[in-house]
């Protein structure tokens, strides 16, 4: 996306959301006949459904946001599409899918013995190791094929169907097509992406609400918190504050994965920046940008929405590095809090203990907030 694209308008509350709908029909593309039973679902969202007899879909309850819509079924290529909801209902133009063509299955003439090293690597990354993580499940492990290089120690992952996750920490039954998973852990790197969709898991209503505060607290803190904060101007009311941080290279650094403290020589700016000096509006409804130099040190105070205006001890407070990519401007989010140009930002800090495990669907709405 191009510089010109920005605006520069100061960013102003926008307290509430509509709920939306989307409308459309699923056609086969080569015959122009109605695809039935087909998955039609916004991608990491709670929005799902089937398409009807004549290939008719409706998706109601819909945030304003920035969503891939996913239509998938046995037969065909799954199909993606980038829509924008900003205060109206949507009605999509026809749908059309490919068939997909029939290829075989490469035989596996022997199983990796490895397997269940790799195995175990992945899910301490992708699920983490949280209180979360230990009620998490993924029963279908099967369908993940894994790569490592030795020589880079990295391990690559993916799989050819939609993982089965259940989450009974948060509540959620989760579909996920893992397309991309790279962690090098001599570097401490780690990256993934995927589609999913999420469904609440059946509970008592005790249970439920267990869920829900589950979910709060995972929310509190999280980056969609913050970038949510950003777009109605409350970041201190939410209970954050924004410094700068200067870093320069640290000319005795040896390098290594354990000397990481010493990679740089730092200077924090104990001023707090006004939410305007890093973030703008795009001249895209719904976007808007991340941009700053040298780094964002970001402060939350845990206790903020608990018990507002208390002077917070340092066991309350939890801190995060915000690092645009060398290669990148912009970070690019919309109403949801989502990023959309993922690779263009770098975590440090309480951000990074984020893992699949505390994922939320980028339509959650906070305790409080519901319709």
């Amino acid at each position: 996306m191009r510089k010109s694209l920005l605006v520069l308008i100061l960013l102003c509350p926008l307290l509430c959301f509509a709920q939306l709908k989307i409308t459309g029909k699923v056609i086969n593309l080569n015959d122009k006949k109605p695809v039935p039973d087909a998955s039609v679902f916004l991608n990491n969202a709670s929005v799902g459904n089937k398409t009807a007899a004549d290939g008719s879909f409706i998706l109601t309850n819909v945030r304003p946001g920035q969503y891939d819509l996913i239509v998938s079924v046995v037969g065909y290529q799954t199909y993606s599409q980038t829509i924008t909801l900003v205060n109206n209902n949507l009605v999509l133009s026809e749908v059309g899918l490919l068939p997909k063509t029939i290829e075989l299955n490469e035989v596996k003439i022997k199983p990796d013995q490895n397997w269940g090293k790799y195995y175990d690597m992945f899910k301490r990354q992708f699920l983490g190791t949280s209180a979360n993580a230990a009620q998490c499940k993924i029963l279908n492990p099967d369908l993940l094929d894994f790569e490592y290089d030795a020589k880079t120690h990295t391990l690559e992952a993916s799989s050819y169907d939609f993982l089965e996750i259940e989450n009974k920490a948060l509540g959620y039954k989760i579909k996920y097509k893992l397309n991309q998973f790279t962690y090098n852990n001599y570097k401490g790197f780690l990256y993934y992406d995927g589609i999913s969709l999420f469904e609440d898991l059946p509970g008592s209503s005790t249970r439920v609400r267990k869920w829900k505060k589950k979910r709060q607290t995972a929310y509190l803190g999280s980056p969609m918190h913050f970038l949510r904060s950003i777009i109605t101007n409350q970041l201190l009311q939410a209970g954050f504050e924004v410094f700068k941080l200067i870093r320069k290279p640290n000319p005795e650094y040896k390098g290594g994965p354990f000397d990481d403290k010493n990679k740089y020589l730092q200077t924090l700016i104990r001023q707090p920046l006004d939410v305007n000096t890093f973030a703008k509006r795009t001249d895209q409804p719904g976007l808007f940008a991340l941009s700053f130099n040298d780094c964002l040190y970001v402060m939350y105070n845990k206790k903020a929405n608990s018990n507002p205006g208390r002077t917070p001890d340092a066991s309350d407070v939890a801190t995060s590095i915000a690092t645009l990519d060398e290669h990148e401007a912009y970070a690019f989010f919309d109403n949801n809090g989502i990023v959309h140009n993922p690779r263009s930002i770098i975590f440090e800090g309480d951000w990074t203990s984020y893992r699949f495990a505390e994922m939320l669907p980028v339509d959650y709405e906070p305790m409080g907030a519901e319709k």
